[in-house]
């Protein structure tokens, strides 16, 4: 028996019992990197033992003298489950992370000392100054260079990461005879053939079926909102073991797991924005069976490893078949049977068209960072002041600029780097159809055209497509709740969704480079009806802004008291009057819900602002819109303005600019405090 058969049969024995017998594939992979120190693409399905092949490469490389495996892994959940396989396999593995930095030496003094056999890293640490310094050495010493999810460092991958790029510019740039191993299981043909071009022209690929037996495919189409929710609530009481509930944003995550949680279920949310130790928490204690179910973002998908996982449930559909492969093949790797449902959603393109748009580069936005750059270093705050691009895409440019070497964060700023860079307008617009064809895709799975199990092999080019027999689609049958949920569930949903309160957090300090500089006197904490794609009042609100402008419905109205009644109990001083905002959009819209809550609040309507000029547009940086602002906006001289708080009424609230403007106004003709109020809050 050769070394790599030898280490393969022990790892497989550690892991799965001595019954377990190596995959044909996984054999000739392992020999591969340990005997010709290939460079190497295993393409298979989640569960087939992808980990057990680096394990055993692993293995056989360090009892042959070689230095330890290099693995660099998306998630932080996934290296703390690749720590304890590692382990499971006799391996010393380590991981150098955001969250360990006081680890970190002592991490490098074990490799240093031969001690350890594994470390795990994510791509951003590959941009990080402190971990950069320690990378040539390590490189040096490294005997095989894992990539886990390597569809990641594809442009074409669904979850493609610029900070994966980097991979092609450092590990692949070392010498050819370390033994590289990429591993994924969601990568169509197009992805395949990238990742392998980028490994070298003597890669090998190991490619199977990626049909999953196990998996329950269905789709319960024409849900509206809140029957989604209670769909979803008739489910958990239905399906045996613990599952995963995916949403598509962190605050549908949020409303989902609060409401869930209001029927008595435990369960929990969870998304990037969580600190890691709040996440691990979740993590094991779904593992445990602790929760029911976690509602979760993708936050919790790659390589999240839980074997008897029962179910997973969509709540609108990801932007890709391959995503919502790669996300329902967390569930049924250890069981006989497990469900995949999806439940499409009215609001799933508007979604998928905004983060398509968030991971492509804007040529007019890179522009205004560089304009902005130019002048001085800046915060990522100053940028966003500066160049009126939100956070969440601020964050992304950033990025793609930092992987191609046109920008360098020195501490907490961003700078220039000299470099110039070109836009790529071929590469992007290529990258926009891809992802418009794989959005079609994804509609024709919602419509149930055909086989489920099929549609996603034949959406990732799996080489042996199959009716599978079992999806809803093969038998004409739903699980759970079936085609609809119980109409008591879906009323608890709508009294749910329609009694919480929609915080909105007043602005603090005023933009760099405006009229007006430091503390912001002027909003204090306000409410919104609704935020984004509210279930209790989107399909309510929706119709208003789509439509001519016009007064507000009884039901919105009766809403939005039911807001102030709970706001109430937090105000230090009942108002003393209602101003409604000037509009041009608007106006009515406006002055029938201002009105309406000052006659139930028995207070004054007061015209205190007025319009002396245009209004900015959304795509305008923050100092520049402040300036705009208090040039259009004014407070009328011949209306006296009453000394306590005053309701500031809205339409919609987003960068809150309007509303701070008026409000400081407002403090500065004599109110006490100004409380904003929208009927919706967009994110």
């Amino acid at each position: 028996m050769s070394l790599a058969d030898l280490h393969l049969h022990r790892v497989l024995a550690a892991m799965a019992g001595p019954a377990a017998r190596p995959r044909e594939d996984q054999a000739a992979a392992v020999a591969a990197l340990v005997e010709q120190q290939a460079r190497v693409l295993v393409v298979q399905a989640t569960g087939w033992g992808k980990s057990a092949v680096y394990w055993a490469a692993t293995s056989a490389l360090r009892a042959a003298g070689k230095g330890p495996t290099l693995i660099v892994s998306p998630l932080l959940a996934l290296m703390r489950d690749q720590v304890a396989a590692a382990e499971q396999a006799g391996l010393r593995a380590a991981t150098v992370n955001s969250t360990n930095l006081d680890d970190w030496d002592a991490v490098f003094d074990a490799i240093a000392g031969d001690r350890l056999d594994v470390l795990l890293v994510s791509p951003e640490r590959l941009g990080n100054a402190g971990f950069a310094r320690r990378l040539p050495g390590l490189l040096a010493s490294t005997g095989l260079v894992v990539i886990d999810e390597a569809h990641c460092i594809s442009d074409w991958g669904f979850d493609f990461r610029p900070d994966y790029q980097r991979l092609s510019k450092t590990l692949l740039g070392i010498a050819t005879d370390t033994p590289v191993l990429a591993t994924t299981a969601t990568a169509n043909r197009r992805v395949t053939l990238d990742v392998a071009r980028q490994l070298g022209p003597q890669a090998l690929t190991f490619r199977g079926s990626l049909a999953r037996s196990s998996l329950r495919l269905a789709v319960v189409p024409g849900l509206g909102s809140l029957e989604r929710y209670a769909w979803v609530a008739d489910a958990l009481d239905a399906f045996a073991g613990s599952g995963i509930v995916y949403a598509l944003t962190v605050a549908e995550t949020e409303r989902l797991a609060g409401f869930l949680q209001s029927c008595g279920f435990k369960v929990a949310a969870y998304h990037g924005g969580l600190e890691s130790g709040v996440r691990l928490q979740l993590e094991d204690a779904l593992r445990r069976n602790a929760l029911k179910a976690v509602v979760a973002t993708s936050a919790l998908g790659m390589g999240y490893d839980k074997p008897d996982l029962a179910f997973c449930i969509h709540v609108g559909s990801p932007a890709s078949p391959v995503a919502y492969y790669q996300q329902v093949g967390r569930a049924g790797r250890a069981l006989d049977e497990a469900v995949a449902v999806l439940l499409p959603a009215e609001t799933d393109e508007q979604i998928w068209s905004y983060f398509a748009t968030a991971g492509v580069p804007d040529e007019g936005r890179v522009g205004r960072i560089f304009d902005a750059l130019a002048e001085r270093p800046q915060t990522l705050v100053e940028l966003e002041n500066a160049t009126a691009i939100r956070r969440g895409r601020l964050e992304g440019l950033l990025k793609i600029l930092a992987v191609d070497e046109a920008v360098r964060r020195e501490g907490t700023a961003w700078v220039l780097t000299g470099k110039r860079w070109h836009y790529d307008a071929a590469r992007w617009r290529a990258l926009a159809q891809v992802r418009e064809r794989e959005a079609g895709l994804m509609r024709a799975y919602a419509a149930g055209q055909g086989c489920l199990m099929r549609f996603l092999q034949v959406a990732l080019d799996d080489p042996d497509p199959r009716d599978c027999g079992c999806c809803s689609v093969c038998t004409g049958r739903l699980p759970g709740p079936g085609a609809r949920p119980g109409v008591m569930r879906v009323a608890a949903a709508r009294a749910y969704a329609r009694g919480q309160d929609v915080v909105i957090e007043p602005r603090k300090l005023w933009p760099a480079g405006g009229a007006r500089r430091g503390r912001i006197v002027g909003c204090d904490e306000g409410r919104a009806l609704a935020y984004a794609n509210d279930p209790g009042w989107a399909e309510a609100l929706q119709p208003l802004f789509d439509a001519p402008d016009g007064p507000v419905p009884q039901a919105v109205l009766d809403g939005v008291v039911g807001v102030l009644g709970r706001w109430r109990r937090h105000w230090d001083a009942r108002p003393v009057a209602v101003v409604p905002m000037p509009s041009m959009q608007h106006p009515q819209l406006i002055r029938s819900v201002a009105s309406h809550v000052a006659t139930v609040g028995r207070l004054p309507l007061v015209d205190a602002l007025r319009l002396a000029g245009p209004m900015p547009g959304a795509d305008v940086a923050s100092g520049a819109k402040v300036a705009a602002l208090l040039r259009a906006l004014a407070q009328r001289p011949e209306v006296a303005v009453p000394d306590g708080p005053l309701l500031l009424i809205d339409a919609r609230y987003r960068s809150g600019w309007s509303m701070t403007v008026a409000a400081a106004l407002l403090r500065e003709a004599g109110a006490a405090a100004v409380l904003p109020l929208a009927l919706h809050q967009l994110p």
